[in-house]
């Protein structure tokens, strides 16, 4: 099994993102893995935005969502009816995915796509 361990805000991107995430989790290789985050303070038009950080790398955008659900080719992104939490799932993981996994609130404007 491996370790995948993440914190709950990326200093330099959100300096007060109001997120709170497991200080580790746990998982077997080549199965699902479910990342849960809470923000029950979130705001109309704050994004959920993803990212991991893989030892000795910089942070890499994973996904986000504002409030529908998102499938991309690495990951989904499951947010709650009331956005007060969301959840991460990695499809299969490998022990390549083992790192950091920061859930941030980055607020938008309209449906504008950032960074």
């Amino acid at each position: 099994s491996q370790k995948i361990s993440r914190v709950s805000q990326l200093s330099g991107i959100m300096s007060d993102a109001k997120t709170t995430q497991p200080n580790a989790m746990e998982s077997t290789e080549e199965k699902p893995v479910h990342l849960p985050c809470n923000h029950s303070t979130i705001s109309g038009n704050e994004y959920i935005y993803w990212y991991q950080q893989i030892p000795s790398q910089g942070p890499e955008y994973m996904i986000h969502g504002l409030k529908d659900n998102v499938t991309d080719r690495k990951a989904t992104l499951i947010v709650a009816v009331a956005r007060e939490s969301s959840t991460l799932i990695l499809p299969r993981v490998t022990l390549g995915d083992a790192g950091v996994y920061y859930c941030i609130l980055i607020e938008g404007k309209g449906d504008e796509n950032l960074p």
